[in-house]
């Protein structure tokens, strides 16, 4: 049994849960180092306490299940099979008084069909409990995390490069997608991000028909997946010349980016660092232009636990990894947001992404 699984076994322990079932295909990954996008069919990894782990899949993933998972026990199932007799066969020479399920992940319909082929006194949510797992990353986890920072960087590098008249938004976004592939990342960690002119003033806008004029601020937010785990950037540029206000906002978001990272230190409050970022756009006159948390914890997910708000009281821990991106967004004007992954160690920050952050001018 590896060191997930004897942890997670450990925690299945101390919650009393008799058995467990791990559904979500990202965690069946991190426990047993077997990766697939199961798609409408059943994909599970059931744990019984005092007996080693079995892993369900269907049919045409037993191959590739054999050959990349650390669980020995691999029961299939067909298409015209229900995978849930299977369960019910697993569990059925023992009394299940409770049994731990991902809330979150399953639905109504599944949790239903669970219900009736298995005879359980009380169901519990072991999402906390694989949540508070994943937030400290090992050596290996944050080894690929530093790969897919190098490869989003590299992407971007390479984007810059596409930055020409009469291009759009969306050209570069596909060019930036392209290239992510080339460069041999498994693909995009999220809906890559290209903004320009006064669409630099939506958080969360989208890539449109919009070219690259002279004057212009330009705001690039892109990740990569690499073996698993996630990447995310965002950096902002000027185009030919920069506005004095822009310039302003930039340097104040900079300043706020530093300060977030400085603040993200073993034993602090997550939210600390969102009210140290926030502190000096507040200071510079800009606070109610910065509307959203200043980070999100990173890993198989793009978003995952911790969101670094500022009313977040818990405790960073050595292994956190998180974003720090402040931002300022002015309607009709632009906005700036920046933003690098950080490992937190025992000596403090580690910014996992180093693409330069001093504004930097793109000529046509």
């Amino acid at each position: 049994m590896n060191t997930a699984l004897k942890s997670l076994d450990q925690g299945m322990a101390e919650k009393n849960l008799d058995a467990l079932l791990v559904t979500d295909p990202k965690h069946v990954y991190y426990l047993t180092g077997f990766a697939c996008n199961p798609h409408e069919r059943f994909l599970g990894l059931l744990l019984v306490r005092g007996e080693e782990p079995v892993l369900i899949v269907p049919a045409l993933d037993a191959e590739a299940a054999q050959a990349a998972s650390s669980v020995s026990t691999i029961l299939t199932h067909s298409d015209t099979d229900n995978p849930y007799d299977l369960l019910s066969k697993q569990l059925s020479s023992m009394k299940l008084g409770s049994l731990g399920i991902e809330k979150e992940h399953f639905s109504v319909a599944r949790y239903e069909l669970l219900t009736s082929a298995v005879a359980v006194d009380h169901i519990s949510d072991i999402g906390p409990l694989l949540r508070t797992m994943r937030a400290k990353k090992t050596p290996e986890e944050v080894s690929r995390m530093k790969h897919a920072a190098e490869l989003v960087e590299e992407v971007l590098r390479r984007g810059l490069e596409h930055v020409k008249t009469g291009v759009s938004e969306i050209e570069l976004v596909a060019e930036l997608e392209y290239l992510m592939k080339k460069v041999g990342a498994s693909g995009p960690s999220f809906d890559t991000m290209v903004l320009s002119g006064p669409n630099t003033a939506l958080p969360h806008g989208v890539p449109g028909s919009r070219v690259i004029q002279p004057g212009d601020f330009i705001m690039f937010d892109l990740g990569v997946y690499a073996a698993g785990y996630a990447s995310d950037i965002t950096r902002t540029f000027a185009v030919e010349d920069a506005d004095s206000k822009l310039v302003t906002i930039y340097n104040t978001v900079l300043a706020a980016n530093e300060a977030g990272i400085a603040a993200s230190i073993s034993g602090a409050t997550f939210g600390s660092v969102d009210r140290a970022a926030r502190e000096v756009i507040d200071a510079a006159g800009f606070g109610p232009y910065f509307m959203h948390r200043v980070g999100h914890g990173l890993g198989m997910d793009t978003h995952e636990y911790p969101s670094l708000h500022g009313l977040n009281e818990d405790i960073i821990e050595k292994g956190n990894v998180f974003t720090v991106e402040p931002g300022i967004y002015v309607p009709g004007l632009g906005g700036v947001r920046i933003e690098d992954d950080i490992l937190v160690t025992e000596d403090g920050p580690q910014t996992l992404t180093s693409f330069p952050k001093e504004l930097t001018i793109l000529h046509l």
